[in-house]
Parts: C-alpha cells; sequence; structure tokens
C-alpha cells in the first residue's frame, strides 16, 4: 500500500534548456535546430526565386509600346494570375521577415532596421501589400528584381545549415567560389532588369539586349553595339560598374588567399579517385628531400607500381625543395602532399586512409630526442589502425624498446637492431653492411657498365643482384628439382641459370628457411627464395646448347673455358634477362673436371666429388643445438684450455627489451660481476687497467657510441652466437661516452670477453687505454646529439673529423663508420690529391645524370663496407610492400633472427692452398658437395699502383671521354701469387685500366716531371716523413705517460706495401709511407660460375644449425682435393 501511495505521489516533469517560453520554442524551429531551420531558409530561397521568376514573365510578356499592355486584355486570367502570386509571395515574405526580425531582437531595433536584407525586404514586399487597400499605387514600379540578393543570402546560409545537419564540413574554397559566382550573378540579373526597365523610356531595349550589355561590360570587352541611350540608365550603369569594382576584388583577394592556403594543405584525396585507382599513404613528421627521392626512386621501381598514386601526410609546410620535385611532370600526377596530422579523423579522410593500399609510416631520425620521435610514431600508427583497421601498416621505429608498441603493424622495422647487427657482422664477415644495402636496392646492373674499369663492371652488374621468390612448381628454374635435395637444387640451378637459391619455405610453415641443407628434400608446393638479376618471370630462355647440337658442333662442357662468357648474358634491359642456357645435362666427369697445365697437356684437375641428388642418411648428423661438441672435446691442444674452455651453450637469461629474438649464444657460467665490467679500472677480483694486461689472444672489437642504449644488445649477440667457433671470439669494448645504467650491465654480464670503458675517440688517450693497437676493427656509432645540425649536411662533421685523425694516427686499423647522410660517405678517408678518387666522384655525378638508385656504390669506402648510413636501409620497409618477406630474410642473414634448421652468415678466405679450385663455380660445386654451404658472395681486395705525377691530375670527365693520352707510360707493380694457373697475368691484383681510366678523365695532358718538379716532390716526401714521424711520436709519448708498453704499435714508418696488402679488411687503404701504393676492395654478388677466383677472396657463406664445431673446424682449413666430405652444417 505504501508503494502504490508513493507510485500515486509521482509527478511527471518536461525539462528545457533555455526554451520554455513560446518565443524560445520558435526561435529554436526557425533558427537553432538545422534541420527546421533548413527547411525554412529551401523555402524562403524558393519563394525569392519564384519573384524573380514572376517579374521575367512580366517583362518578356510586356510591350512597352502600348500604353495598356495587350496581355492585360487578351490574358485577363493570367493576368490576375500573376498579382495574386505575386501579392502572395509578398505578404508571406513580409511575414517571415518580421517573425525572423523578432526573434532575432537582442535590444537594439535599429540595428535590425538598417540591415540590407531587412531594407531590401520592405522594399519588394510593402509596396504590394499596400496596393491592396490603396488602388493608385497600383501603378507604381516594384523593384521585384532585387529579390536575387536575399535568393543569395538565403542560399548561402541553407547550404550552412544543410552541412551542419549532416555533420559534415565543406571546403572553405569551395564556399568561396560559390559566393563569387552568385555575386556575379546578382550583379548581372540585376543590371540587366535595371537597364532594360530604364530604357524604356529611350531606346526600349529587351531583356535579352541588357543581358548581353551588362555581360559584355563586366567582361572589359565592351564592343559598343548596345548602349544605354538616356541618363538614367546611364547612372545605373556607373553605379553597377563602381559596386563591382568595390565588390569582385574583395571577393578575389579572399579566393587567391583561400586557394594559396589550400596549396599548402595539399587539398584532399578525392573519393572518386580513390575508389577507382590505387594509392599508398606515407605519414612522416618531417619530410626531407633524401627521404622523399628514395620512397619514390624505390616504390616506382617496381614495374606494377607505375599506377598507384603516392599521398604524403605531413604535418609541417611543404619545403621549398619538396615543393621543387613534386612539380617535375615524373611526380606532379603521382604525387600528392597533404598539410595535416595523421591522429586527426579529418586529415586521415582527406588522406582516404581507408581506401589505401598500404600505410608507411616513418619516423624522423634526425630529432635529438630519438625516443620522443618514436612515441610519435606510434601515435600514428595507433591512429591510422584505429581509422582504417584493414589497411596494412608498414612501420619505421627507432628504438628496440619501443618495437613491442607497434606489434601489430603487418611490417616494422627498427632501426637500432638492424644498424648493430650489420656493424657487428661488418666485423667479422667484410662489408656485410654493402652486401645487404646492394640486395635491399632496385636496380637493373647497369651501373658502372660504360667504366673502362673492369671491377666497376663486374662490381656493378652484380649489385643488380635481389631477392626473388617463386613457387617450386611454377619455376623453370627449379622445377626439375622437385624430390632432390636443397643442396642439390641450389647448386645446379647455379650452374645451369646462375641463379642462387639460398632458402625456401614450406607450405605448412611460415617460417623462412635459409639454406636448409641437404635434409630438406624439395617439393612442387614449397617456395623457393633466390638471389638473380631480375625474377624468373621476366627471364627469356635461350637453348644454345641444342642449336649447336643441330649444327652439328661440339658441346663444351661448364668450365672446359675460362675465358668463356659469364652465364648471366644480360642482352634486354627494361627488366628482362635473356639466361644462355647450358646443356641441361650434367657432364659424366661433372667431380673431375680437367686443369690446363703450363705445357698444354690433358692432365686432370683435382677432383670435385659430386652434389648427390638425396644426401646420405648415415652423413647428416642430428641437430643438437644445446650439444657441447666443441673444439676442445674433439682436438685438444695446449691453446684451448686457455680460450674458451670454461664458456657454456645457451640463451641470454636478460633482454634489456621486450621483443627481442631468443639467440642461442656462447655465455659465462656465472655472471660476471658489474665491476669486472669496467676495462680500465682494476676491482676486488682482477687488478687490470688497460687492454694490454688481460693478455688476450685474439685482437679487439671496440664500439665507439654516446650511450649504451638497448640496441648495443644486438652488436654483441651475433659476435657471441653459438656457431661462432669459441677460439675465434674478439673481445669487445664499448667506449662510451656516458657511463652505462645496471640495466644494461645486468644484460651483457653473462656474455665473455664483453668489457666497457668510458671516453670518446677524440681523445687519444681513451683510445689507447681501451686498447685500440690491439684492434682489428673499429666501430664508430653516429651520436645521436649530433644528428641534428642548423646544417642538415653538417651533421657528420665531427665524426668524420675524427675518423680522419685516427686514420692518420692508425693507418693499419679497419674502421667502420656510420654517418647521418650517405652523401658524406665521399669525405671519408679523403685525400684531396687522389686523382683515383677523383675520377670516382666524377663517375658518381655520371651513374647520377644517368637515374641511377645507387650512384653512391663506386665510393670506395662504401664498396668495402668501412661505411655505412641507416638511411640506406629505408628500401628494406618500401620493398616489403612488393616482397613481403624482404624483412623476414634480411633479419635471419643479420642473426636478428633464428629459426630452428635455418641457415646464418659466415665466410672463409680463399688462400693459395684453395686457388687449385680456380673458378666460383667450381667453389660453390665443392662447398656443396663438401659441407653442404652455399656461397651468396666474394668480397675481394685489389691492389692499385699511381704514380707520382698521376696523383696530381685534375680531372675532367667531358674532355677525358673525347681523347686519351697515349704517349704517358704508367708504372705498375705486379704481386707474386703462388697459383696452379701457368699465366700469372691472367689474375693480377694490380690493374692497369684504373690508370689509364684516370688519365682518360684527366683535364690536360701530363708532362714528364722536369728537374725543378722532382725535387719539390722529394720535399714534399721528406716533409710527409716528418709529419708521420711526429704522429708516431706522439702515439708512443702518450703510452708512456699512461704507463703502457709501445711494443704493440706499429710505427707507420715502418709499415710496407705487404703490411697493407695483409690487412685485406681495410678496404681502401693507402700507406701513408707509400703515396702511390693503395687497395681497393669491393663485394661481388652472386658472380657468374666461371669467374676466377683470386687470393685473399672472401667468400660469404649461408650455414644451418647441426654439430657446428667440428665442421666449422674443417671449413677453415685449406679446401685440399682430399677433403670432400659430405656435411649437414650449412652456411652462407
Amino acid at each position: 500500500t505504501a508503494f502504490y501511495s508513493s507510485f500515486s505521489r509521482r509527478v511527471q516533469v518536461e525539462f528545457y534548456v533555455n526554451e520554455n517560453t513560446f518565443k524560445e520554442r520558435l526561435k529554436l524551429f526557425f533558427i537553432k535546430n538545422q534541420r527546421s531551420s533548413l527547411r525554412i531558409r529551401l523555402f524562403n530561397f524558393a519563394l525569392k526565386f519564384l519573384t524573380c521568376a514572376l517579374y521575367i514573365v512580366r517583362v518578356t510578356l510586356d510591350n512597352p509600346k502600348e500604353a495598356i499592355p495587350g496581355w492585360v486584355c487578351k490574358l485577363s486570367f493570367f493576368l490576375l494570375l500573376w498579382c495574386v502570386l505575386q501579392v502572395t509571395v509578398a505578404l508571406i515574405s513580409f511575414l517571415e521577415t518580421m517573425l525572423i526580425t523578432y526573434l532575432s531582437y537582442k535590444g537594439n531595433i535599429w540595428e535590425q532596421i538598417f540591415q540590407i536584407s531587412f531594407i531590401l525586404e520592405m522594399i519588394n514586399t510593402v509596396p504590394f501589400i499596400i496596393t491592396i487597400f490603396w488602388r493608385p499605387l497600383r501603378n507604381i514600379f516594384v523593384p521585384v528584381f532585387l529579390n536575387c540578393w536575399l535568393a543569395k543570402a538565403a542560399l548561402e546560409n541553407m547550404l550552412n545549415d544543410f552541412h551542419r545537419a549532416i555533420q559534415r564540413t565543406h571546403s572553405a574554397m569551395f564556399n568561396q567560389v560559390f559566393i563569387l559566382i552568385c555575386t556575379l550573378l546578382c550583379l548581372v540579373f540585376t543590371g540587366a532588369c535595371g537597364i532594360q526597365h530604364l530604357e524604356r523610356a529611350g531606346k526600349n531595349l529587351s531583356l535579352f539586349d541588357a543581358f548581353y550589355f551588362c555581360i559584355v561590360t563586366f567582361s572589359t570587352v565592351g564592343y559598343g553595339d548596345v548602349t544605354p541611350q538616356i541618363w538614367p540608365s546611364q547612372l545605373l550603369v556607373v553605379i553597377l560598374i563602381c559596386v563591382a569594382l568595390v565588390v569582385l576584388p574583395l571577393q578575389f583577394e579572399e579566393l587567391a588567399y583561400l586557394w594559396m592556403e589550400s596549396q599548402k594543405l595539399g587539398g584532399n584525396y578525392s573519393r572518386h579517385r580513390a575508389q577507382t585507382e590505387k594509392h599508398v599513404v606515407l605519414c612522416v613528421s618531417s619530410l626531407k628531400i633524401d627521404l622523399l627521392m628514395d620512397f619514390l626512386n624505390e616504390f616506382y621501381a617496381h614495374p606494377r607500381l607505375q599506377d598507384y598514386y603516392v599521398v604524403i601526410l605531413c604535418p609541417t609546410e611543404i619545403d621549398i625543395q619538396v615543393r621543387r620535385i613534386l612539380q617535375i611532370p615524373l611526380w606532379s600526377q603521382r604525387v600528392i602532399y597533404l598539410q595535416g596530422s595523421a591522429l586527426k579523423d579529418q586529415d586521415l579522410m582527406r588522406a582516404k586512409m581507408d581506401d589505401a593500399e598500404a600505410c608507411f609510416i616513418l619516423s624522423s631520425r634526425n630529432e635529438v630526442d630519438r625516443t620522443a620521435a618514436d612515441h610519435q610514431t606510434i601515435l600514428r600508427a595507433w591512429a591510422a589502425k584505429d581509422f582504417a583497421p584493414n589497411c596494412p601498416l608498414y612501420v619505421q621505429i627507432l628504438k628496440p624498446e619501443n618495437k613491442f608498441h607497434v606489434k601489430f603493424a603487418d611490417h616494422v622495422v627498427c632501426e637500432e637492431e638492424f644498424k648493430y647487427a650489420m656493424l657487428a657482422l661488418n666485423c667479422v664477415c667484410p662489408a656485410t653492411s654493402t652486401l645487404v644495402t646492394l640486395l635491399v636496392h632496385t636496380s637493373r646492373g647497369q651501373e658502372g657498365q660504360l667504366s673502362p674499369e673492369q671491377w666497376q663492371k663486374m662490381y656493378g652488374r652484380c649489385s643488380g643482384n635481389e631477392v626473388y621468390h617463386i613457387r617450386l612448381g611454377d619455376s623453370k628454374f627449379f622445377g626439375e628439382y622437385d624430390g632432390k635435395s636443397f643442396t642439390y637444387a641450389s647448386f645446379h640451378a647455379h650452374k645451369k641459370y646462375g641463379v642462387c637459391l639460398i632458402g625456401v619455405k614450406k607450405e605448412d610453415n611460415k617460417s623462412i628457411l635459409l639454406n636448409p641443407g641437404p635434409r630438406h628434400i624439395m617439393a612442387a608446393a614449397d617456395t623457393c627464395y633466390y638471389i638473380n638479376i631480375t625474377k624468373e618471370e621476366n627471364s627469356a630462355f635461350i637453348f644454345k646448347q641444342e642449336e649447336k647440337h643441330s649444327k652439328g658442333l661440339p658441346i663444351s662442357g661448364l668450365y672446359d673455358a675460362p675465358s668463356r662468357l659469364p652465364v648471366q648474358s644480360i642482352i634486354a634491359s627494361m627488366g628482362t634477362v635473356a639466361i644462355d642456357l647450358q646443356h641441361p645435362d650434367p657432364p659424366e666427369e661433372s667431380g673431375k673436371l680437367t686443369l690446363p697445365t703450363e705445357n698444354g697437356a690433358g692432365s686432370r684437375r683435382p677432383s670435385i666429388a659430386p652434389v648427390l641428388e638425396i644426401a646420405d642418411s648415415s652423413a647428416i648428423l642430428p641437430c643438437d643445438l644445446l650439444s657441447d661438441q666443441s673444439e676442445d672435446e674433439t682436438n685438444h691442444s695446449d691453446e684451448e684450455g686457455s680460450v674458451g674452455s670454461d664458456f657454456v651453450k645457451g640463451y641470454p637469461p636478460n633482454s634489456p627489451y621486450i621483443g627481442s629474438s631468443p639467440t642461442l649464444c656462447h655465455l659465462l657460467p656465472q655472471k660476471a660481476p658489474f665491476c669486472c665490467l669496467r676495462l680500465d679500472k682494476g676491482c676486488t677480483h682482477n687488478s687490470f687497467e688497460d687492454a694490454k694486461a688481460y693478455g688476450f689472444k685474439n685482437k679487439l672489437i671496440i664500439v665507439s657510441a654516446e650511450t649504451a642504449g638497448n640496441g648495443l644488445y644486438n652488436f654483441i649477440v651475433p659476435l657471441r652466437a653459438y656457431y661462432r667457433p669459441r677460439k675465434e671470439l674478439n673481445p669487445i669494448v664499448l667506449l662510451l661516452d656516458y657511463p652505462p645504467d645496471n640495466h644494461f650491465l645486468e644484460a651483457i654480464c653473462c656474455f665473455p670477453m664483453v668489457y666497457f670503458m668510458a671516453g670518446t675517440i677524440d681523445n687519444l688517450d681513451n683510445l689507447l687505454q681501451c686498447g685500440i693497437i690491439y684492434a682489428d676493427n673499429l666501430v664508430v656509432v653516429d651520436k645521436e646529439s649530433t644528428m641534428s645540425a642548423e646544417e642538415d649536411y653538417m651533421a657528420d662533421a665531427k665524426t668524420i673529423v675524427n675518423v680522419q685523425t685516427m686514420f692518420r694516427l692508425f693507418p693499419s686499423l679497419s674502421i667502420i663508420t656510420e654517418l647521418t647522410h650517405p652523401s658524406n660517405m665521399r669525405f671519408m678517408q679523403f685525400r684531396a690529391k687522389d686523382c683515383y678518387s677523383l675520377a670516382l666522384s666524377k663517375l658518381e655525378k655520371i651513374e647520377r645524370d644517368k637515374g641511377s638508385n645507387l650512384a653512391f656504390m663506386f665510393r670506395l669506402p662504401f664498396a668495402a663496407g668501412r661505411v655505412f648510413s641507416i638511411s640506406m636501409l629505408d628500401t628494406l620497409l618500401y620493398q616489403s610492400f612488393v616482397k613481403d618477406y624482404m624483412i623476414a630474410i634480411t633479419r635471419l642473414l643479420l642473426g636478428l633472427d633464428t629459426t630452428p634448421g635455418s641457415g646464418y652468415l659466415c665466410v672463409i678466405k680463399i688462400t693459395e692452398e684453395d686457388l687449385w679450385i680456380r673458378t666460383y663455380g667450381r667453389l660453390f660445386q665443392k662447398f656443396c658437395s663438401s659441407s653442404a654451404e652455399i656461397p651468396i658472395g666474394i668480397y675481394r681486395t685489389e691492389s692499385h699502383v699511381f704514380s707520382t705525377s698521376e696523383s696530381q691530375v685534375s680531372i675532367n670527365a667531358e674532355q677525358g671521354e673525347e681523347h686519351r693520352d697515349r704517349g704517358e707510360s704508367w708504372k705498375e707493380k705486379t704481386a707474386h701469387r703462388n697459383s696452379t694457373a701457368s699465366d700469372q697475368s691472367e689474375h693480377p691484383l694490380l690493374r692497369k685500366k684504373s690508370m689509364q681510366w684516370a688519365r682518360r678523365l684527366s683535364r690536360k695532358n701530363v708532362k714528364p716531371a722536369s728537374r725543378a718538379e722532382r725535387i719539390s716532390q722529394q720535399r714534399l716526401n721528406l716533409y710527409r716523413r716528418s709529419e708521420r714521424q711526429e704522429l708516431s711520436e706522439l702515439v708512443k709519448n702518450r703510452m708512456k705517460h699512461l704507463g703502457l708498453p709501445t711494443v704493440g704499435y706499429e710505427d707507420v714508418s715502418n709499415l710496407t706495401a705487404s703490411d697493407v696488402m695483409n690487412r685485406v679488411n681495410l678496404g681502401y687503404l693507402q700507406d701513408e709511407m707509400n703515396d702511390h701504393q693503395n687497395t681497393l676492395s669491393y663485394v661481388l654478388i652472386n658472380p657468374p660460375p666461371d669467374t676466377m677466383l683470386e687470393l685473399n677472396d672472401i667468400v660469404n657463406q649461408e650455414s644451418f644449425p647441426r654439430g657446428h664445431h667440428v665442421e666449422a673446424e674443417q671449413r677453415r682449413r685449406p679446401l685440399s682435393p682430399s677433403s670432400s666430405f659430405c656435411n649437414t652444417d650449412v652456411n652462407i
């Protein structure tokens, strides 16, 4: 009962928000509510338009010569209808105007009365209402045509209400253009109607003639065939012209301002184009010209992407250089720049993100605070995923600890992960950075083909190799190897077609396996990954052997003639390669190939075992990664008891960041105390204070960085991976500007022989204390604090000068440098008067003019892997749009990821005992038949000799192409090489053509040096020798001051040319004592099978996990003819 009584006392309450009065409700209906006010404005516009139409009808049917209009008598019904309509419309308009005025009243009645719209309404409505009651005023002329201005205002308000009602903003540019058009129409209509009415007393112009006169007048043409005759009409023309001169310029100024602003913002990407054309969106915080050109060149290098549009979404105003580039016809029709933020849905809608094929989100690496740059990238990725969840995301992140925030993206490239892993592999696998950079760049291999330098031709042609994929069942390269082992397929595909099969992916497995070895049997559903000059679909196959056979010509084997053309013969351009196929059936004695002798006799070469189709199961060892079958268990020696005997294999217990891939490594049995990690200070556990006191057996690897970031962890892991032999582990010294925190030390204290020291590379004492004279490699990492400068390209200035100083102080040291800008690599190991370097600079400009994306590839420091810029790997993310496997393959090559059964990267050096193999094709067979390793390239070091006069020659490419100085002789040194080949000059280490090429590019002929010039040169050499001695004394004095022994320091004055040649990892090193002796190094990716091996060649190989250590020991022995064993480990 109480419940019902309380329920009965309830009262219904209606709530209002300032609309509880009748006036407020009317105001809500007529003004505030968008939908109702839109209907009212539409009705108002219809009334004004009807009024103007009625006026035109009356004027058209009126005959001004008659006193009483003729249509009044004949069409009285229509007259009555016209009067009723006109008066009704006027009455309705008057009442609406008074109501709107009442609702808009805010206390000042005069403000409402003197509004132009109110005055026009009174002029066009009040006279009609008065004529109802006062008959004499029915003959008064009412300028009803002025309702066009009221219709214009109603139309503008109606459009505004319409966009408010549908909750969608319209373009300000469209609104301004619409206002301008309406203003012009109203001016013309008012002028035509007014002149026609006033000329009734004069020339009696028709409405069309008056309209024609207004158009001619406002267009400033002024034919003069129709003119007003009486002064009232002439006065009206003057008034209209004055109004037009005031109103129209203001409208055009506003339109021009909006157009300029829209050009800055970039406008919109039309919905129609987004639905009919394909486009991708590029989101960046700031767009630089280098970043833009790298993206466009790499993105549009693929034929199937030529019809794609690129929409750039950037919050900053477009740069002048970028604007100039985008105005080029090549890009202006395909690239659209939008100024906006990826965090705003309106800007994402402008870019039509939901219809995009992909979204690339790049970080700003030039920011001082790279963590803040990553945070911005993460927010952009989240915003893009929230707005367009089905759009594929390609994200570039800087710091590895931020990678897990964008794990949802389809493809992620962490800059510091790739950078440090690549720099680490550069220390043990020379020029890994160059190898990977060339693989991820799109090139047709045409660079350097017009150069007379043989190494540039071969290097440029091999740089066109890229990674492609194809299904084995659909492939001509690999289809015949269904049911065969992976090693067998890789060797024979390289033998017949010149392609290098490096990996495979099973149909039921998402992981890519690099060189899974002979235990993997190829299936038709497998996806094959191979290195070639172009993909198989763009290759034409020419069976030349069958043509020879049909003509009765003898069929030659693959290796019968060392001077035959490469298997890969590029005879077509534009992405099509024709491959000369050798005889499909291998020769009967493929493993016993003849070796030419000095007297031409037919003695046989040392035999190489054939590659088996299916490996013997008894020879395949089980893949037990955790087994401790180390060298000290199979080969006991005196050294092994002191080096690596107390190491264990396992996974690092502490990772410095989330998302790092676990890698099996050599670890300490117990974590080292933090105090023992400090190289230059003793502790209670040891009293060592410099690198010499530790007595390391192997050379040091020194890393110079600003801070101990989490990326440094990826530098240590590849150098401590389980497949690195324990006896060959190099001590690692981290030379840091700022001491590391305990979190980082906790992550590295489990690795053997890893130390740190606080210091900088511009301090000689710090370099000597960290053991630079005992180091093989010094890695200089780009510092975050120097990445941004007032002039962009000056960010590398301090690094370059410091490296040049170390190059002068320690000429035998291999220095690997990371730069911010790739264009600055020309300053590495800079010598102003080196004619060969100047000739290479001219070649770089020529290749750039030809449109090459790899113009910098001929710079000697880059070719040798001595310099690297992380921006070179930007193309890895761009290529992933077409090749979604490229990031996974690169991570496997660099050791960032490990997949069970997948291979890793290693190298082997060609010694004099290995030269009996003779060709790269036979080396391929040797590796495949013995250790199942797959070679993928050669790192070659050559020597060049320069004369004194030539080193001072200036370069002129145009004049060098026209004539050659034939009378000048060039000096050449030859190096002795112990080989089984009969002619040692067949593969000289000293290239004579380099001197000829430099001379051909000379500006003027070189005259023989006079006696005065020779004396001047001798004085210069004496000065240089005294300078070198000063540098040597400086280093020795500092070492004595620090209490360091000077025995290990190599005096530059005693460094000989042979010492330089033995440093095969130096890339391009000039002996400071002998200015004429130079060495250069370069990478040959997948060279042709008939490429001749040379002394000190370093072969890059692909290997897979196995009982590793025994095979690793055998792999580093000379490749003697008898060492043809089958092994289950495979190396890349």
